[in-house]
């Protein structure tokens, strides 16, 4: 039996926050290397990676991959939503702006919030926490609302509607983690499944959209995909996976939200974009939603 906890205690919120930090980022080193690597070409190798790695942290751990225990079905069918999200996401860029598709991404907790419910009951949300979570999702659309500034053409309706879909396939892989047989296993072998099925489809999917590939790239660029593969695929992602297995998916989903925020962070600090009211007013309100949600029910 997995023992799951009841709130988020300091060693879960330590790592939820670790997690956000990297990926807001992942996301800027994503921008800045797609100049010279194609993003599903890109992903493939960062995909590629963590497999390996995975795979090299399991064998050294004892961990078993490849044992019968009636996970394979709900494996692959979160493998399959994994692939698909970054898919729809790599997609959605091709026709919408990324503030935009950010904003339609992190829909998912939502998703988490509505659906979670139906498969524990201590995970049904307050009045109050979804006050928090609606504050924590105005709060990112505030901090990318010039995306939506202009006329929307139906093009960039169609790269909404894929971010849109990126952020529910986002929730049901979080659903399917929770109601299958992957509940309790590993979150080594959880992870396993999802970053091998996307290793597997990713290339595909480049060939199919025309990327060109190489491997001759600058020191930066390789150093960006190391810390993705690394860090991001492999170590963020299992603490994740591990994350999931103890503590509430709804309360964990709140914190996603500092990702976006983070990133905009990140862009003030390191490629001295300028620090608005709009993303101040932002990190207060998603701080605040953050805190909401995690409150104990009277």
């Amino acid at each position: 039996m997995v023992e799951r906890k009841a709130h988020l205690d300091t060693l879960a919120v330590s790592l939820l926050i670790a997690c956000c930090l990297f990926w807001g980022l992942q996301q800027l080193l994503i921008k800045t290397t797609v100049v010279e690597v194609p993003p599903l070409w890109q992903a493939s190798i960062r995909f590629f990676g963590a497999t390996v790695l995975l795979g090299i942290w399991c064998a050294l751990r004892g961990v078993k991959l490849f044992d019968r225990d009636g996970s394979l079905p709900g494996g692959l069918l979160a493998g399959v939503l994994f692939a698909a999200e970054f898919t729809c996401i790599y997609l959605g860029l091709r026709d919408t702006t990324a503030s935009r598709l950010t904003v339609f991404l992190y829909t998912s907790p939502f998703v988490v919030a509505i659906l979670m419910p139906r498969i524990s009951k201590a995970e049904t949300l307050s009045r109050i926490q979804w006050v928090g979570l609606v504050i924590a999702f105005a709060a990112v659309a505030l901090a990318f609302s010039e995306g939506f500034h202009g006329e929307t053409t139906a093009r960039q309706l169609r790269g909404d509607a894929l971010a849109l879909a990126a952020g529910t396939l986002w929730g049901l892989t979080t659903i399917v983690i929770r109601a299958t047989k992957m509940a309790t296993i590993s979150a080594e072998k959880t992870l396993f499944y999802q970053v091998a099925v996307t290793a597997v489809v990713a290339p595909f999917l480049s060939l199919a959209l025309g990327e060109s590939w190489s491997l001759s790239y600058s020191t930066y660029a390789w150093g960006s995909i190391a810390a993705q593969t690394v860090i991001g695929a492999f170590a963020s992602y299992l603490a994740w996976m591990w994350l999931l297995r103890h503590y509430p998916a709804t309360q964990m989903a709140s914190f996603t939200f500092l990702t976006p925020v983070f990133a905009l962070v990140f862009g003030v600090a390191l490629l001295h974009e300028p620090l608005t009211t709009q993303l101040v007013l932002a990190l207060v309100g998603v701080a605040a939603g953050i805190v909401l949600v995690n409150r104990r029910k009277a």
